[in-house]
C-alpha cells in the first residue's frame, strides 16, 4: 500500500513539472503573436491596419535587421511611443526568443 501512494505521489509531481514547463515554454514566435503581431502583423511587414497608420517598418527589412541583439532588444524593453515597453512584462528569456524571431523575418 505505501509503494502504491509513492508512486502516486512521484506520478503526480512529475505531471505537475512537465504540465508547468509546457507552460514556461513560450516561443519567440507565440509572444511576438500575442505582443507584437496586432501592429506589426504576423509577419512583420507592419501591414495591419495600426501598422499602416503607424508607418512601422517591416521587421524582415534590412534596416530592422542591420540593427545588434542588444538594439532590438533594448527597444522592446524600453518601448518607443506608442509602442509599451515590456521590460517586467515579458521576461529577458521572452525578449531574447522574440529578437531571434525577429530574425527569422528576413527577406
Amino acid at each position: 500500500m505505501k509503494r502504491l501512494i509513492r508512486a502516486s505521489i512521484v506520478v503526480m509531481a512529475l505531471a505537475f513539472v512537465f504540465s508547468m514547463t509546457s507552460f514556461a515554454a513560450d516561443t519567440g514566435a507565440d509572444v511576438f503573436k500575442t505582443k507584437c503581431a496586432s501592429c506589426h502583423g504576423a509577419d512583420g511587414k507592419g501591414e495591419t491596419t495600426m501598422g499602416k497608420n503607424l508607418r512601422l517598418k517591416d521587421l524582415g527589412s534590412a534596416e530592422v535587421q542591420s540593427k545588434s541583439d542588444a538594439d532590438l532588444t533594448k527597444l522592446i524593453e524600453d518601448g518607443k511611443k506608442p509602442m509599451p515597453a515590456y521590460k517586467g512584462k515579458l521576461t529577458d528569456d521572452q525578449i531574447k526568443d522574440v529578437v531571434k524571431y525577429i530574425r527569422t523575418l528576413t527577406k
